[in-house]
């Protein structure tokens, strides 16, 4: 049944379809796909603080892994989203899913800071631009009514990959050691690849001719303030996932298996906070005025953080940290313009210069 469901003809496209099993499908493909990028980015910190401690390396250096992959996964989104427009979503999504698994293996292998630079840095953040902007696209071109919610399920995803990983490292590193830990992770990584190979299909028809970057979409100006917007805004929204481990040992007095937890928290928070966002977002303010509610929530926050010195602030800063980025996470996609035959460029256009956030230091 489900080979008959994913091989319906798509020569006919009408109106999204708002749901059915199709349509249910690509969001649970979405959620993956959530995981295996943003919740792996997110969940950068327990590396940073196993890095700072194994290759007694400055912070800011460290950082330069986690930033790279942040930075290429928008980058790179510029051509993955148009070889999605063209038609080439599959073969964009294979070749994304296994740049990831294969990045993840080698980082198990790396010793050296240039190796863990090329493994976790360049390969793994080359595979989440490939996977990360065409999926965007294609769950929103299955709803309409209900868009911003299907956004935000998808999105959640990142919440369980951020969970996930930091867990295994958690518990399975101090028993096999670092090196196998992340294997397990690598063969996670792989399951799910599999998964979204299988379902993530696209419902509209390909746009062969076309620029690599669709300029038209700069003449409108509610896209160029809402580029703008989103540029400003990823500037700061990853700094406390890298750092808040390394501030809970260093600064708090936290030890690094304790210090993890404050990850857990910020990233199991945010799960449920995204899917009832755009839920908000749908029935009640709109998907640009949820936006910029959250935006503003995460800037109070931010400043939140600097008198924090005791554990029970700490914890309680995680929570309300993730309740602000899962608003932001949920809510960011969702305000583009309207029309879905652009939205793998309009997506793709979005300049998060990425690296200049790792200059910040506490």
């Amino acid at each position: 049944m489900l080979s008959r469901i994913l091989s319906l003809p798509q020569e006919e496209v009408g109106p999204p379809p708002d749901g059915g099993l199709r349509a249910w499908l690509q969001i649970l493909a979405g959620h993956l796909i959530n995981a295996l990028t943003w919740g792996y980015s997110a969940s950068f910190g327990v590396y940073q603080l196993h890095y700072t401690t194994t290759l007694s390396l400055p912070e800011s250096q460290i950082a330069w892994i986690g930033s790279l992959q942040v930075f290429l996964t928008f980058f790179v989104g510029t051509f993955s989203g148009r070889s999605a427009d063209a038609g080439y979503v599959q073969h964009t999504t294979l070749l994304g899913s296994t740049l990831i698994v294969f990045g993840t293996f080698m980082t198990s292998l790396a010793t050296e800071y240039w190796q863990i630079f090329l493994a976790q840095g360049l390969c793994t953040g080359l595979g989440m631009g490939a996977l990360y902007m065409p999926a965007v696209a294609v769950i929103g071109s299955y709803w309409k009514e209900r868009k911003a919610m299907a956004l935000g399920l998808a999105a959640s995803g990142s919440g369980t990959g951020s969970i996930l990983f930091p867990l295994i490292i958690q518990h399975l590193q101090p028993t096999i050691g670092f090196p196998r830990a992340v294997q397990v992770q690598g063969c996670i990584a792989l399951a799910c690849a599999i998964v979204i190979n299988l379902l993530l299909r696209p419902r509209l028809p390909p746009r062969k001719a076309g620029a690599l970057v669709e300029w038209k979409a700069f003449s409108e100006p509610t896209y160029i303030l809402f580029t703008i917007g989103v540029f400003l805004l990823f500037l700061t929204l990853y700094f406390c996932f890298f750092f808040i481990n390394t501030f809970a040992t260093s600064i708090v007095g936290l030890s690094p298996e304790e210090a993890v937890n404050m990850l857990v928290i910020i990233n199991a928070v945010g799960i449920p906070v995204r899917p009832f966002l755009g839920l908000v977002a749908d029935r009640y303010f709109g998907s640009l005025p949820t936006l910029i509610f959250a935006t503003v929530f995460l800037a109070i926050m931010l400043f939140v953080w600097i008198p924090i010195r005791s554990v029970g602030s700490l914890y309680v800063y995680a929570v309300f940290y993730g309740l602000a980025t899962g608003a932001t996470q949920g809510s960011q996609c969702t305000p583009l313009p309207s029309d879905s035959s652009l939205a793998p460029l309009k997506l793709g256009a979005f300049p998060e210069i990425e690296p200049s956030r790792l200059r910040f230091e506490y």
